[in-house]
This record gives structure tokens, sequence and C-alpha cells, in this order.
């Protein structure tokens, strides 16, 4: 276990999260090394598994990071989402998701090893803010579509996550995909975050 103050621990374990955030979205899982991310920080090798065991456990620890903060706008839109029009609730729900890629790319592309590779009690954490996430979306709901029935809200979180686990592939393309697109003659504009996200909460509301 990590030695000092529960601030110092918290301090070294965002410093350790930065550093495979950066590494990630320059090169993507393959690219993270915990050689790599010690050489980033003030931490050893050997110390950086005083905190994470694993790589996956890294980038599981930068999800549930970047969850809790995109949980913490949802529940800012569910303060105001009983004032809101359609395309207003799905402008400020669009935002909520504009700037993170990374949650994105995380959800879809590399979830499942990070899963493998990760101790039940780490991914649990995960889970805690998935739930907080789905409550969120089902207060948005709630305020919105007054009187939503239970099952109204677990169809709506349901279906914006499955959503969300499929949205990147569709927003972002590599140097490498566009070339093979053209090549085959595929003829697809590539919409941003924000403009798919609220194409689908508008259909879901």
């Amino acid at each position: 276990m990590p030695k000092g103050s529960p601030e110092l621990t918290e301090k070294r374990k965002n410093e350790i999260l930065d550093a495979c955030r950066k590494i990630y979205g320059a090169q993507g899982f393959y690219g993270v090394t915990v050689k790599g991310i010690s050489a980033q920080v003030s931490l050893t090798r050997p110390a950086i598994y005083n905190y994470f065991e694993t790589k996956e456990e890294i980038l599981l620890g930068l999800l549930v990071r970047e969850y809790a903060d995109w949980c913490g706008e949802l529940e800012r839109v569910a303060a105001l989402a009983g004032g809101l029009s359609r395309e207003e609730l799905s402008a400020e729900m669009a935002h909520t998701l504009e700037e993170r890629e990374i949650l994105l790319r995380i959800l879809n592309m590399n979830l499942f090893e990070i899963e493998l590779n990760s101790r039940v009690e780490r991914l649990a954490e995960f889970k805690g803010q998935f739930l907080r996430a789905v409550n969120a979306m089902s207060e948005i709901l709630r305020a919105y579509r007054k009187g939503a029935e239970e099952s109204e809200c677990e169809e709506f979180c349901q279906t914006f996550s499955a959503f969300l686990l499929g949205c990147y592939p569709f927003t972002v393309h590599t140097e490498k995909q566009i070339e093979a697109m053209r090549l085959a003659n595929v003829k697809m504009r590539e919409p941003g975050i924000y403009e798919m996200v609220y194409r689908c909460v508008y259909r879901l509301l």
C-alpha cells in the first residue's frame, strides 16, 4: 500500500493518470506502459505498482475519473432539464460529451482488455460511476418528461449507453482508415461527437 496522507496518495494517483492520458491520447492502448508512465512522473516503476497492479488498472482508473467528471455534468443538466426544450436538452447532453474523446475511445476500443487484467474491486469502481450516470440520465428524463415510467427511464439509459459504446469510430477516423475508405469508394461524412450525441438524444427524447 502507498505511504503518506490521503491527499498525497490522491495527488500521486492523479499524476499517474495524467501521464497515462497523455500517452494514450497520442499512442493508444499498446503505447501505454508502466515504464513510459514512470518516465513522465515523479515515481519509479515499483512505486507505481503500489497504486495500480497493471497498466490496464491505470487505464481503468483514467476511465473512472473521466466518467466521474462526466457524471458531474449530467447531474448539472438534470437540475436544468425540467425547463428546457427538446432542442435545448439535446444540446446540453451533447455538450457533456463534446470534449470527452478519451472516455468514448476507451469504452469503444479497450474496455474488454482493461476488464480482463484489472481486479474486480477496481472494476467495481467503474461500475459505481456507471450507475451514477444511469441515475443522472434517469433524473434528466423524469425532469424533462413529467411522469416518465421506470421502464421508459431504463430504455432511455440502455439505448443511450449502447450508443456511447459505438460513437467513437463514427466520429474519429485515422489517416489509414480514411485512405482505406477512399480506396473502397466509401463516401461518408464524418460528424463530430457533438452532432452524433445531439442526434441520438433528440430522437430518444
